[in-house]
């Protein structure tokens, strides 16, 4: 089996960009992988003609040789655009071998560990059946900063869904980013779920590397009464040493790993267990071939897994298969439940049945991806919001 063509076809579905990569085979099989770092998709495209130039021809089987010649072939190490444009050639190479296997992808993986993966969400994202329902407990105008009672009934709405997660972001107002007066909302927000719920839901919260050091410190210590289930990048992934600093000062378990790109960026963090929590982001971090590495290193030290996802269905599949067939799998993110992303492109073989992902069972990756219906779709040039501080001076998104 050889290689004849590596398409990257980015479409636009509500709220997301997504960028799907199909690679195709002299025999027919085709597969579907996704790249991350959606918002600057124009760059991956250019990076897939560049790469797609030495792999057509070559046999798709050899999955780890091709990562390989990938990563290392343009001299520089990969970083987020390249790993990002590996990732979704990576995860299409494990769908192909799949399909002409005749087996799931997470049998590649070493096998199933689990019958099915629990989830979590985000509520005020308004994008899940978690708040399929919160146009009644938030405006439009204050989904991103709501009160503490609103957040209570969102809490109470997920625990009668029957989510034991609940995962609540820094409140802000448009643009303008008051980190002091977003955290101490956020504290208020998490204390009275937990006064109201008890601990029938465990509490996480993304912090979106917002926070610098001090601030972090602070935040931790507050909450260490609230029993955290997790507290997620509280700092910038580029100031590592930072996250030593916070597990000295407190007690709460840390998530970071979301913006770093190779299982190189992990290796600290993991060794030296200044994590919890590794946020593998695999249509960022090259695919399944290095996620399954990272979870491998994060196994030895038992640190759970908990992949990044804020993508389409074949970044939830590929989470899917990986959290399958991995012991230290923890609860998968599903900010966008799969099959309301653009149902007419994509079809599944698995589906978000509750707060559960099912096993899928058909060969490949479980995801089919309609060319012709892709057409429909064509991807926007979106950005996150640029937030600032009272003066002007730029923060973190």
């Amino acid at each position: 089996m050889k290689i004849t063509d590596i398409q990257c076809i980015p479409v636009q579905a509500p709220g997301r960009t997504l960028v799907p990569v199909l690679v195709h085979t002299d025999e027919g099989i085709v597969g579907v992988g996704e790249a991350g770092l959606q918002r600057r998709w124009e760059a991956i495209l250019g990076a897939i003609e560049h790469m797609k130039q030495w792999l057509i021809g070559l046999d798709p089987m050899r999955i780890e040789y091709l990562w390989q010649r990938m990563f290392r072939g343009g001299f520089y190490p990969a970083d987020r655009l390249i790993g990002s444009a590996i990732a979704g050639i990576d995860i299409a190479l494990w769908d192909i071998k799949a399909q002409a296997l005749n087996v799931p992808v997470y049998e590649l993986l070493g096998g199933r560990c689990r019958d099915y993966l629990e989830c979590f969400t985000q509520p005020n994202y308004l994008a899940s059946d978690y708040a399929a329902d919160a146009g009644d407990l938030l405006k439009a105008t204050d989904k991103d900063d709501p009160s503490p009672e609103a957040v209570v009934e969102l809490a109470k709405q997920g625990l009668a869904n029957g989510y034991r997660y609940f995962r609540l972001g820094l409140p802000h107002r448009g643009e303008l980013y008051k980190s002091r007066e977003s955290l101490r909302k956020l504290i208020a927000q998490l204390r009275a779920v937990r006064d109201a719920v008890g601990d029938q839901l465990e509490l996480m919260v993304d912090l979106h590397g917002r926070l610098s050091p001090e601030e972090s410190v602070w935040f931790c210590r507050e909450v260490e009464p609230l029993a955290m289930f997790a507290v997620e990048d509280p700092i910038r992934s580029e100031h590592f040493d930072g996250y030593r600093r916070i597990r000295q000062q407190t007690r709460v378990p840390l998530a970071a790993g979301e913006q770093w790109a190779n299982k190189w960026e992990f290796r600290q963090a993991i060794e030296e267990e200044l994590i919890d929590f590794a946020r593998i982001d695999i249509c960022i971090a090259g695919g399944l071939t290095e996620a399954k590495k990272i979870a491998a290193m994060a196994e030895t030290h038992l640190i759970k897994i908990l992949p990044h996802n804020p993508l389409g269905p074949v970044c939830t599949a590929a989470a899917l298969h990986l959290g399958l067939s991995c012991d230290n799998a923890g609860p998968q993110e599903v900010i966008f439940p799969p099959a309301t992303m653009l149902p007419d492109v994509y079809e599944l073989a698995f589906q978000l049945d509750g707060v559960r992902l099912t096993l899928p069972t058909s060969p490949g990756i479980g995801v089919t991806f309609n060319v012709e219906a892709a057409k429909k779709h064509p991807a926007d040039m979106t950005e996150p919001p640029h937030f600032h501080r009272e003066d002007g001076s730029f923060t973190n998104y």
